[in-house]
């Protein structure tokens, strides 16, 4: 069963398994859809025919697109904080920066395989003016935090999280520059981004 979605995302939280598929359907036909018309032509009309489902069901859960496509943020994160904590179970405590790849390496095999991760990674696009909403990469730092502190056995002090949030952003910053080159993400800035990541990492890590 996918990971669901936090409660404060959607209108009802599903119950029955029934529910469950139901929603996945949903978030699995947003992501297709994002892919092929963009976030903006996005509509939840035509999400609710991709996914086979009346219109009424994608309301149960959603009031809006944007609801729909946080939700599927969210669910991004989970399933990269998933596969990262699977890479992890194969690598041993006592060395950070295969870790540290593993990290990168989850990441770029999403960006290159999920459909909608383009334009919904872990966020959405900015929203309207006057609204307010968490910052997504403070949210993938956090969970980053935990699995690096959770694996090599280190507090997760305030430096630390800093130090995690200061390389998602940059790192952030050099993936999407890779992927504007190279639709596979350029080999050369991809090299690069692990290297700054070793390095910057080094002073909290080693």
């Amino acid at each position: 069963m996918d990971p669901v979605p936090p409660a404060h995302s959607l209108r009802r939280t599903p119950i029955q398994q029934r529910s469950a598929d139901r929603l996945a359907r949903i978030l699995d036909a947003c992501a297709e859809l994002l892919d092929e018309t963009g976030y903006e032509n996005l509509s939840t009309r035509t999400v609710a025919l991709r996914a086979g489902v009346p219109i009424g069901s994608v309301y149960r859960f959603f009031g809006n697109k944007r609801a729909m496509a946080i939700a599927l943020a969210h669910r991004n994160l989970d399933r990269y904080v998933d596969g990262i904590a699977d890479r992890l179970d194969d690598l041993p405590a006592t060395h950070w920066r295969p870790v540290v790849d593993a990290v990168l390496d989850e990441y770029l095999a999403m960006k290159r395989s999920v459909p909608g991760f383009a334009l919904v990674d872990f966020g959405v696009p900015a929203p309207p003016a006057g609204e307010a909403e968490g910052d997504p990469n403070h949210q993938v730092a956090v969970r980053l935090t935990e699995l690096l502190s959770a694996h090599l056995g280190l507090t997760p002090d305030a430096t630390l999280e800093r130090a995690v949030l200061v390389a998602v952003e940059a790192t952030d910053a050099l993936i999407q520059l890779a992927f504007r080159t190279d639709p596979s993400g350029d080999p050369g800035i991809v090299t690069e981004t692990r290297a700054m990541m070793h390095a910057y990492l080094a002073r909290v890590l080693d």
